[in-house]
């Protein structure tokens, strides 16, 4: 019975694929296609949009959109405007899954505005028939403010054009504040690398079914030079883990499934590439299987393709600002009299509680800076926050200037422990104890 849920779970997200971008779905039309139930339907259009190649729009439904490159992550589709803005579509709804490249705001005379104006564009103005009506024939969409409506022609070359024409209660500077804020949010999120940006493909992965013997392990090993798989079943689902510590003084005709490590810790595509680093460190592993929501192996990662990617990270330029970047670019390092390396930091109304003292998260985040950077200077390698103990003395006020002081307990060849003081005007107003993982590189 599950083998049989599975298979249509994996049917419908097939058949929602295979749909024209911009088709529109529902549970009962799936259903009655399909031949399944409306909770089986559900689930899988639910799992489509979780994989990014359907989008549920409020007052329009779910559409068939096009999945998003990681590199055009920054950018949105019009079907994301309408949610954002709180809008609803007035014509065009079948150019909604395309993306839009810039927005313009139409504040000026009309002759003046067609010349900012260009295909893929989305023009931000008031109730103008003549301007929604000029640009859609430039290729662009209209998003109106105000609450307005537009002219039945207007709606009807919006739907011959195939571009969305949108209207929102809100304000031509708010409309633009909540897309430009969606935007920015977009490039801090491109920042984060997921396992999918690194992830080898199960083309590309070699792998045993479970009914294998230790011979044609042996045999795998001579072909790849490799010496650990993941293990699958039938139906390509992750089972176990087996490597030459599995195999270590066992007979050949014994079959995979009697050595391997069962039950492997695995993650998914989703997963960020500093997560899957920890868990490789913590458990001491080299090989992490990578699986989809059926728990199928869809491709592995190894400790080397997650240094890599550390170290990639790390060279790449800032683009969307973080609370954490707000926090530490102010960070300067000075050395005392005695020559010991301390932190100076001013603390920023950004970095304040209700109270207007400096808030328990951007300490955290100072101590965590500071700790790391004591300890790149015995440890070349990448490192991963294990534990923190802090103990708070005294509040410290606004546009206070604070210092901190780590100090080195213990360096291992997996593991650093760093002592924190942190003083204002010579007084201590807190202490921390920080431990982290060190990842060689």
């Amino acid at each position: 019975m599950v083998k049989d849920l599975a298979t249509k779970h994996e049917k419908i997200l097939k058949y929602i694929e295979e749909l024209p971008i911009g088709n529109k779905i529902s549970v009962r039309q799936i259903a009655r296609d399909i031949n399944v139930s409306e909770g089986t339907a559900y689930r899988a259009i639910k799992e489509a949009e979780n994989q990014g190649f359907v989008s549920t729009i409020e007052r329009v439904g779910t559409v068939r959109i096009e999945k998003k490159q990681k590199a055009n992550i920054e950018k949105l589709t019009f079907a994301e405007v309408v949610n954002i803005v709180d809008g609803h579509v007035l014509g065009g709804r079948e150019g909604l899954h395309k993306t839009l490249n810039k927005f313009v705001i139409g504040a000026m005379k009309l002759e003046d505005m067609m010349k900012y104006i260009e295909s893929g564009n989305l023009l931000i103005v008031g109730n103008r028939y003549q301007a929604h009506k000029l640009t859609l024939k430039q290729g662009a969409a209209v998003l109106i403010t105000g609450g307005f409506d537009t002219s039945e022609e207007v709606k009807q070359l919006a739907d011959e054009m195939q571009l969305p024409i949108i209207s929102s209660s809100y304000d031509t500077f708010t409309v633009a504040s909540l897309i430009n804020r969606a935007i920015y949010d977009r490039l801090i999120k491109k920042e984060i690398m997921m396992v999918e940006d690194i992830l080898v493909h199960d083309n590309d992965v070699f792998s045993m079914k479970d009914d294998q013997t230790i011979e044609d392990w042996h045999h795998l090993v001579e072909t790849t030079k490799h010496s650990r798989f993941p293990v699958v079943d039938y139906q390509g689902r992750l089972v176990g883990v087996i490597t030459s510590k599995d195999i270590l003084g066992k007979e050949r005709n014994i079959l995979v499934e009697k050595v391997m490590t069962k039950n492997p810790i695995y993650v998914n595509a989703k997963t960020s590439v500093a997560s899957a680093a920890h868990m490789m460190v913590w458990e001491g592993i080299e090989l992490l299987p990578v699986v989809d929501s059926n728990r199928k192996l869809i491709g592995v990662i190894s400790r080397q393709d997650v240094l890599k990617a550390l170290q990639y990270i790390q060279k790449q330029p800032q683009i969307g600002e973080t609370i954490d970047d707000i926090i530490l670019r102010r960070l300067e390092e000075r050395k005392s009299d005695e020559g010991l390396v301390y932190y100076k930091q001013s603390v920023s109304p950004q970095m304040t509680n209700q109270l207007g003292s400096l808030s328990s998260g951007s300490l955290v985040s100072l101590l965590m800076e500071a700790a790391h950077r004591a300890l790149q200077q015995f440890k070349k390698g990448d490192l991963v926050p294990e534990n923190l103990m802090i103990y708070f003395v005294k509040p410290v006020q606004i546009e206070s200037e604070i210092e901190i002081y780590p100090r080195i307990i213990e360096v291992s060849r997996k593991f650093g422990k760093v002592d924190i003081e942190v003083y204002h005007k010579n007084q201590l107003v807190s202490k921390a104890m920080v431990t982290s993982q060190v990842i060689e590189r």
